[in-house]
């Protein structure tokens, strides 16, 4: 079996996808695309104030994914394995959610143009993972910019990528519940999750590790 070349790996903020990402590119001697946050420089006003905010931060996410996007491809995706941790295609995602009407007309007028021209992934993988636990992981972190995320937003990013990925039928999908697995402590429950992403090649699969939340 032809094992995949381009993986990307999805979820709400907190999720773990770098974590993820890093280790299967690790693991499959491929590299690791990993999406830019803070080279935005709308994003700290916009946790401050998102509806007044939201436009320029989402415009200005959508083009630099692309143009991310295009510079993968001019440099071989082919060539060699590719792990990202973002998929294009979930910019939709925070658009419709942080959007008013007559912006996301534009916006999706602008996304129609390029969406088409960006490369889709072989797999994708979606973690999932309640609330409380992703308000954990973010405050372990500690991003400046991601001081003031109320959990209420993060439920509703979380709704939001479920309703998108319940819909999503464009590449294989692989949905993964992370809520009692941490993906920054390597274990045999993480190893096993790296080989379900190895054989995973068709359709949409759903798989809840065996916890080592911590």
């Amino acid at each position: 079996m032809e094992r995949a070349r381009y993986i990307a790996v999805e979820g709400p903020v907190g999720a773990g996808k770098t974590a993820l990402a890093a280790l299967l590119a690790e693991r499959l001697g491929g590299r690791l695309v990993a999406e830019p946050l803070e080279e935005n420089p709308f994003l700290p006003a916009f946790y401050d104030d998102r509806k007044k905010h939201a436009f320029q931060t989402q415009l200005f996410f959508l083009l630099s994914r692309f143009q991310h996007q295009q510079q993968l491809f001019q440099q071989d995706l082919f060539s060699q394995v590719t792990v990202s941790d973002y998929l294009f295609a979930k910019d939709r995602v925070f658009a419709a959610l942080t959007l008013e009407p007559a912006e996301l007309a534009l916006y999706q007028r602008v996304y129609e143009l390029l969406g088409p021209r960006v490369v889709r992934p072989d797999l994708v993988v979606y973690l999932q993972a309640r609330t409380d636990v992703l308000v954990e992981r973010i405050r372990r972190r500690g991003r400046d910019f991601e001081r003031a995320v109320e959990p209420a937003w993060l439920e509703a990013v979380a709704r939001a990528y479920g309703d998108f990925f319940f819909h999503y039928d464009e590449t294989p999908l692989l949905v993964v519940n992370v809520s009692d697995l941490d993906l920054a402590e390597p274990g045999e429950s993480v190893e096993a999750l790296l080989q379900v992403i190895r054989k995973h090649r068709k359709g949409t699969q759903h798989y809840i590790p065996l916890g080592t939340r911590t």
